[in-house]
């Protein structure tokens, strides 16, 4: 996952150094105004490389019409010879409350943004009235039909949903004492719908210098306030400190926000230490829950390169 909060040539070098350095994928997020256009960006990262997947780590069904979103997938597979992939989320406080958009039902608004992308994809017509927008006998004309769509969330109604329609799941900054929840719950739904389990991938920060701690913490701010409440009822995450991370992201965005961020709070959800404590307990984790892959969370464009080299040191086979 590479962060477009520069501009977007700097992105287009972490995506090329990650695809020369054997990574399988790159996942841009949808941030609305507080980083670069996901798709313009994506556009970009497509003509620069040449075999890494590329799609939204995240989108949601609300800053677009799902339609739309369908057709950007549709056009970037295209564009890529076939390495799109659409990544969908319930969508966050960073994106939706600077454009004073209501997530409403966020589980059916992203069924539907799967559900209708899929079939537009494989040339259906498709009539639907949906919680973030309908369709009228409308058809795209043009898709790959098996682009792969992944989910990603923390709640168990998310969870439910990657198990029942989802080609993969994004883990992304979960508590790590709750991950064999997590898988827990999606191979259950799986196994309930008559579905192999989604490919899981395991997503956080790898912090090994104080500075790789502060941009933790920068990470953390949003995605904090976005946790269910009993993940923030876990932590200690109370109204008070809610609220102060709330407003200082409204001011200033994560960096601003990122000193109310605790210690404890890091050491929760980023991997810690030396590198060589990185990778045991990277390895731990996705051994002891049949994790698939990790994603890397390159959060700061300046460093990238060097941030990528550290993460395939830790996360390579051992020599």
């Amino acid at each position: 996952m590479v962060m477009p909060e520069g501009p977007v040539g700097q992105v287009v070098e972490a995506a090329v150094a990650a695809e020369g350095l054997g990574c399988r994928r790159v996942w841009i997020p949808d941030e609305g105004l507080a980083a670069r256009e996901c798709w313009v960006t994506l556009g970009a990262v497509a003509a620069a490389t040449h075999s890494m997947e590329l799609g939204t780590g995240i989108t949601n069904a609300y800053t677009r019409h799902p339609g739309m979103t369908a057709a950007a997938v549709a056009t970037l597979d295209e564009a890529s010879g076939g390495r799109a992939a659409l990544g969908i989320g319930a969508g966050g406080a960073l994106t939706l409350t600077s454009l004073a958009i209501e997530r409403r039902a966020p589980i059916a608004a992203m069924r539907e943004l799967a559900t209708t992308s899929r079939a537009l994809w494989s040339g259906r017509v498709v009539d639907h009235d949906g919680v973030a927008g309908g369709f009228r006998g409308a058809r795209l004309g043009y898709g790959r039909p098996d682009i792969p769509v992944w989910l990603a969330g923390r709640g168990p109604r998310v969870m439910a949903l990657a198990g029942e329609l989802a080609d993969g799941f994004i883990m992304s900054f979960v508590h790590k004492e709750l991950i064999g929840d997590h898988v827990a719950a999606i191979r259950s739904a799986a196994d309930e719908h008559g579905r192999r389990c989604p490919r899981l991938c395991y997503m956080t920060i790898l912090a090994i210098t104080e500075q790789d701690r502060e941009g933790a913490r920068a990470a953390l701010t949003f995605r904090l306030v976005d946790s269910p409440e009993e993940v923030k009822a876990r932590i200690g995450l109370d109204a008070r400190a809610e609220a102060s991370i709330r407003g200082a992201l409204s001011e200033g965005g994560p960096a601003a926000a990122a000193r109310f961020v605790r210690d404890d709070w890091v050491d929760a959800f980023v991997i810690c230490g030396t590198a060589a404590e990185c990778r045991a307990e990277l390895a731990a984790l996705v051994e002891a829950n049949s994790i698939d892959e990790f994603q890397v969370s390159v959060n700061n464009l300046a460093t990238a390169a060097q941030d990528l080299a550290q993460a395939a040191e830790i996360t390579g086979p051992r020599s």
